[in-house]
């Protein structure tokens, strides 16, 4: 792999043998490392030094906790540039763009160090003069996370550093196509003097298996989960053994609209930006585009303009905007997705042409109606297909007519319309003439099956803590 400053980031690998990963770079094909696997018993040794550590952590002040993850904050920060690289050669996206999720990802470690130091309680007014009433909040326990591929830094410090600072301890399953991120977080971590066992990575060939124990063993009191729906759906069932507490942030469909009094330059800037951000692979990119017959044309001159300007290739080339599409299952469920709207009536404006390994051309669709399989399904590539709309009830009923509920975006000059069609979306978050919206300092979460819980913001903290009511009576 690319030259790494910080040697001890890529101390992790090992020699290639049956039980080991192999992690390859899915813009080239080129193997970049190796990395041990866990078995099942070591993943129940760890889940129970998991345990053990989170005992002695929740006794840790709130201020010493804030300093630990502030260090760590400060090491991912300096070394986002290594973090960068390994990503890129794991994942696929442009460089820039990896050095990007580095610093988000970092920012959750920052705000949730702050807000470890603010997890108050309540005093509750009395019905009786001799007792006395409040709450408490007390971390969970043992919180497990499971990852994706698609940001394999920010997925986990955004689960990691609300779990730490509340006093969990945590242990994660990276996607197995990208966790050499992950162990170098964890890496890190170590440096900052976050005390052994606080901070687990397993990975393991079968990640259901991982899944199974994550959900069946009773010392894992929380469960977070970042992909699809269906995976979600399965995992909420396997944890209601248990009872567990899970948070789920699952699939999306985000509408994107352009009504006919929006700035179109500003929103052709929103749409590409969005949409074609990681290549279109990440669950709060725009999936289908409603505009309003009046500035269709105009959008669709423009949007493929801007589009025919991005450079497709290898995300460690200079000036490359889109990087290879994961895997070769993921090109093959996109392409094929593309094949159906065009038998189902779409045209191909702008991109459409085969392209070798796993790339595929940022592609316009036109001519799309809402009945389509492109409309009604989650992309996960770099495919925009258009639809006009006439009136705001109808863009409406297409807009929420999916069982997602995660992201959405509208671009309108008329403050009235925005707030009467920000207020009807049936989305966890919308986007109000802004592509991108993701920030720490904000809640993030869906609604429908897009999921449950809430990841940043003041609300995140709370996903990984317990509120204990403490009644005192006979207070004279």
């Amino acid at each position: 792999m690319r030259e790494i400053t910080n040697k001890s980031l890529v101390s992790f690998f090992c020699k290639p043998s049956e039980i080991s990963l192999e992690i390859s770079n899915p813009a080239t094909g080129e193997v970049i490392g190796h990395i041990p696997t866990q078995s099942e018993a070591e993943i129940k040794s760890a889940i129970e030094k998991s345990h053990t550590a989170q005992q002695s952590w929740a006794k840790t002040t709130a201020k010493e906790k804030s300093k630990i993850l502030l260090r760590w904050y400060q090491l991912v920060m300096d070394n986002q540039a290594d973090l960068a690289s390994i990503m890129t050669q794991e994942q696929g996206k442009p460089l820039v763009e990896s050095a990007g999720e580095v610093a988000y990802g970092a920012s959750f470690i920052e705000w949730f160090a702050e807000e470890g130091k603010r997890t108050y309680g309540d005093v509750i007014p009395a019905p009786a003069g001799d007792r006395r009433l409040l709450t408490i909040k007390q971390p969970i326990g043992v919180a497990a996370a499971i990852t994706p591929w698609n940001f394999p830094i920010a997925m986990i410090t955004r689960k990691a550093a609300p779990a730490l600072a509340a006093g969990c301890s945590f242990i994660v399953k990276p996607a197995n196509q990208t966790p050499l991120s992950a162990y170098a977080l964890a890496e890190l971590a170590k440096q900052a003097g976050l005390p052994e066992g606080l901070l687990q990575v397993v990975v393991n060939h079968s990640s259901k298996m991982v899944g199974d124990e994550f959900c069946r063993n009773p010392l894992i009191r929380k469960l977070s989960f970042t992909g699809s729906t269906v995976v979600g759906r399965q995992l909420m069932m396997q944890c209601a053994d248990t009872v567990k507490r899970t948070s789920m942030e699952l699939g999306g469909n985000a509408p994107f609209i352009v009504f006919d009094d929006a700035d179109v330059d500003r929103a052709v800037q929103g749409a590409i930006a969005s949409k074609f951000r990681n290549a279109g692979q990440t669950c709060v990119c725009a999936n289908r585009f409603y505009i309003h017959d009046a500035v269709y044309d105009e959008f669709v001159e423009k949007f493929i303009a801007g589009v025919k300007v991005l450079k497709i290739g290898n995300g460690l080339d200079a000036g490359v905007n889109i990087g290879p599409i994961i895997d070769q299952n993921a090109k093959n469920n996109i392409n094929d997705l593309i094949r159906r709207a065009v038998d189902q009536g779409a045209k191909i404006a702008a991109g459409g042409t085969p392209l070798d390994e796993l790339f595929i051309e940022p592609t316009v669709l036109i001519d799309v109606s809402q009945d389509m399989d492109i409309v009604q399904q989650e992309i996960f590539g770099p495919v925009a297909p258009l639809i006009r709309f006439r009136h705001d009830e109808e863009l409406i009923a297409m807009a929420n007519d999916t069982i997602y509920g995660l992201a959405s975006y509208l671009y309108s000059n008329d403050i009235n319309r925005i707030w009467t069609v920000a207020e009807a979306l049936e989305f966890g978050m919308v986007g109000i003439n802004e592509g991108i919206i993701s920030t720490e300092v904000a809640p993030f979460g869906g609604v429908k099956q897009s999921g449950i819980g809430r990841e940043g913001g003041k609300q995140g903290i709370d996903e990984y803590m317990v509120v204990k009511y403490l009644c005192f009576g006979n207070i004279n």
